[in-house]
């Protein structure tokens, strides 16, 4: 699977090595090529994924502000209700399309 944001792929990696939650594809770290995301200092905290890190997406010169998300350390409890281990897999929304 792919995440691309006008015809650059940000993200790719089989979709057997992602993980969908809440009906967000989550890419593994190694998957995403970093130097696309800057780190924003929007703040957010989920009842169960705990403390989320958003990223700005760069798009050429523009940067597009909270497409990507990521949760840095889960609460080991919710690994159970995911399957695994989701630490810094980065999901994306808006502008960037995850198709396979």
């Amino acid at each position: 699977m792919k995440a691309v944001l006008n015809g650059t792929v940000i993200a790719e990696a089989p979709q057997a090595d992602l993980l969908k939650i809440e009906g967000n594809w989550y890419f593994p770290p190694a998957s995403v090529n970093s130097g696309f995301l800057v780190e924003s200092p929007t703040q957010y905290t989920c009842s169960w994924k705990g403390a989320c890190q958003y990223f700005s997406v760069k798009d050429g010169e523009t940067l597009l502000q909270d497409r990507a998300f990521s949760y840095p350390n889960p609460p080991s409890a919710s690994f159970d209700r995911v399957g695994q281990d989701y630490s810094n897999y980065v999901a994306f929304w808006k502008e960037v399309q995850v198709s396979e």
